[in-house]
């Protein structure tokens, strides 16, 4: 009969201490260093001082005498009691919408072109598109100035040319609240269009050949094709450009500071230029640092709805 032996463990050599913990390997933690400094320095240090004086009752003279009281949450009271602050949220809302609304159906057309057309084609288009997205905004906004103005702009010639609405030659369209609108959402979109057009285009060159083409032979037309095959493909890209979309377009100052500065009046004043000139024409920098600590909490919102979509998507693969 066997007798099985219980293993026995061989003793640790004469004179071996406990086992040292693995040196802790710094590498990362230097390389993400300067990223981190950058990020500390131009996004979370002036977050918080926009946090903090959204508190108190800075204004013209603290800035020169530096002296300012804390007001705890006076300042948010008085703008939501604002009928002023309502009315910029509605227009923001309402424009950015617009805006987004044309990007992305502009953006998707030029995006389904750009899959139709010759190699040499689609090189061209590329070029153009990127060229009008890396005009800085700014510089864009003048040249916008120039084309609408009034006596000598090259669209108020154009349209007069044609004779559909009259003599446009003296039409000032920073004057008139309907076509300020129009100008700034043509000019926010021509800049848009390019990164929702080649996003989508990179996508649509992803997708499987075999269940489109199975698509055509069942049938199917080509709104059909679209919405049943190819748009579940293209739903997580859709998604993205639309998240980023809002929160660029509600974030538009520059363009409409420059073409209409929020007027005639306030009609064209979106939350950005309300806080804008609540902070630096008011010298009200408390209140405008209020207003954007609101704006910046709707759109962390909005960020979360994609944030939440993404991992839902992750938790389905």
């Amino acid at each position: 009969m066997v007798t099985e032996q219980a293993p026995t463990t061989a003793a640790p050599p004469s004179g071996a201490g406990p086992r040292r913990k693995p040196r802790r390997n710094l590498a990362p933690w230097l390389l993400l260093t300067p990223a981190g400094v950058a990020v500390l320095l131009v996004t979370v240090i002036p977050i918080g001082f926009l946090l903090f004086a959204s508190f108190t009752d800075y204004d013209q003279r603290s800035l020169f005498t530096g002296e300012f009281s804390m007001v705890g949450l006076a300042q948010y009271v008085e703008i939501f009691t604002s009928g002023e602050f309502w009315k910029s949220v509605l227009r923001t809302i309402w424009f950015t919408a617009a805006m987004v609304l044309g990007t992305i159906v502009i953006g998707t057309g030029v995006a389904q072109l750009m899959t139709r057309v010759s190699a040499g084609v689609r090189y061209v288009v590329t070029v153009i598109l990127i060229l009008a997205w890396a005009m800085p905004n700014v510089a864009s906004s003048m040249v916008w100035n120039w084309l609408f103005q009034p006596g000598y702009g090259v669209v108020n010639w154009l349209l007069t040319q044609l004779q559909v609405f009259g003599d446009m030659t003296n039409t000032a369209w920073a004057n008139n609240t309907a076509l300020a609108y129009i100008a700034i959402w043509m000019l926010v979109v021509w800049q848009a269009v390019p990164f929702v057009a080649l996003t989508l285009y990179a996508a649509l060159t992803q997708i499987p050949k075999d269940p489109i083409e199975a698509a055509w032979v069942d049938g199917a037309t080509g709104w059909q094709v679209w919405w049943k095959v190819i748009m579940p493909f293209l739903r997580p890209t859709f998604l993205l450009v639309t998240i980023m979309s809002i929160i660029w377009d509600a974030n538009v100052f520059n363009q409409i500071w420059l073409v209409s500065a929020g007027g005639p009046g306030n009609s064209t004043s979106t939350l950005g230029v309300y806080a804008f000139k609540k902070a630096f024409v008011g010298f009200e920098v408390g209140t405008g640092s209020a207003i954007a600590v609101i704006t910046l909490l709707l759109l962390v919102a909005v960020t979360s709805v994609y944030i939440r979509n993404l991992l839902r998507s992750g938790e389905d693969l």
